[in-house]
């Protein structure tokens, strides 16, 4: 047999034994290497799950969800949701509806209606509401320090501020009979102040047109156009002391006592002391007592206290847990600048740390 013949045959059998053994060392290699490992499901961004209850129909709601989504982005927080008030709802079934979708924080976000709407959706539940202020007088924000003028700003204290626990307000209206009666005994919740009489007429003259030009401005405009009303006679009961008659311009009701303009109108009030703080404001001597009244505003914001007796423009001031306001004619009433209509009871009373509100971590 020719030599090359057997080098070729000899060289086909090695070739046939490498093959087999690679294959055998594969299968071998294919069994020992662990299945691959399924697909689980997508992990989300820790942190807060953040719900924005905001009114679409103010300027400010593009802006705001802009920047609210961006720096939630930012942070590596989940995406936030938006909660759409509507005329028949302004706000408290849409933060009841955030809170059954698992909302960490609410976020009220435009002025003292929203505000209010939303913090009666959360009151009682422990779930913090933030506030980002789109509105005239921003009265909350006012007196729990938050930012105003900035969106960027507003959301950084809900991401990163402390909860806050605040009393609550609530008040009942019992019309004149002659007005709408299913109304009558209405109730309603108020985080700042609650009026009867020269306030509330102030604010139900305020033109919208002015307010969104001005700001706080035109309620001080709508104002001097009252300054010489009547004043009206009203019985005023706190807690269990005998009630108390008296003719004054108008009867406030205070959980703090912040206002626009830099005015403090109660400065003893504490939003979380569990008390509210009852004024009974009244003028006389035309526009003498009303200049009065202005500098007693101005001192009592300084902490100086006019004991004087014979005064032209005075304001007489009470806590309570509970104060109840009656005057014999129907009078404009007023909750955290909302206007209610005319009233001739209103009925008031605290509820001590029924709300937690996300505030700036230093105050």
């Amino acid at each position: 047999m020719p030599w090359e013949l057997v080098v070729g045959i000899v060289a086909l059998v090695v070739g046939l034994v490498a093959l087999t053994l690679s294959v055998v060392l594969l299968r071998r290699s294919r069994a020992a290497a662990p299945a691959p490992t399924p697909p689980g499901p997508q992990t989300r961004p820790a942190g807060p799950r953040v719900a924005v209850v905001v009114n679409p129909s103010k300027e400010h709601t593009r802006q705001v969800a802009e920047t609210v989504r961006r720096l939630a982005a930012e942070a590596a927080l989940p995406e936030p949701r938006f909660y759409d008030t509507t005329v028949d709802d302004p706000g408290t079934g849409q933060a009841r509806q955030a809170l059954e979708d698992g909302a960490d924080v609410v976020v009220a976000a435009g002025g003292d209606g929203t505000v209010r709407a939303v913090a009666d959706g959360l009151v009682g539940t422990g779930r913090p509401m933030g506030i980002i202020p789109a509105g005239t007088g921003n009265l909350l924000a006012r007196n729990l320090d938050l930012p105003l003028a900035d969106v960027e700003d507003a959301f950084a204290v809900v991401l990163g501020g402390v909860d806050r626990t605040i009393d609550v307000g609530r008040l009942k209206i019992v019309r004149p009979a002659q007005e709408d009666a299913a109304e009558a005994g209405s109730e309603h919740l108020f985080l700042v102040i609650a009026g009867l009489g020269f306030d509330a007429a102030m604010v139900a003259d305020a033109d919208d047109a002015l307010k969104a030009r001005v700001g706080w401005v035109a309620y001080f405009l709508a104002g001097v156009r009252h300054l010489h009303g009547r004043r009206l006679l009203a019985r005023i009961e706190v807690d269990d002391r005998p009630p108390v008659e008296a003719r004054l311009r108008t009867v406030m009701v205070g959980n703090c006592g912040r206002l626009p303009g830099g005015i403090t109108l109660l400065p003893d009030a504490v939003i979380d002391d569990g008390e509210l703080d009852v004024a009974a404001i009244d003028t006389r001597g035309g526009l003498a007592g009303w200049a009065q009244l202005l500098g007693e505003v101005v001192a009592q914001g300084m902490g100086v206290q006019n004991d004087l007796k014979l005064k032209i423009g005075r304001i007489d001031h009470v806590r309570a847990k509970r104060a109840t306001i009656v005057v014999e004619e129907g009078e404009q009433a007023q909750v955290d600048g909302e206007v209610l209509g005319r009233a001739v009871e209103l009925a008031t009373w605290v509820e001590p740390g029924a709300l937690v509100v996300r505030t700036p971590a230093v105050r």
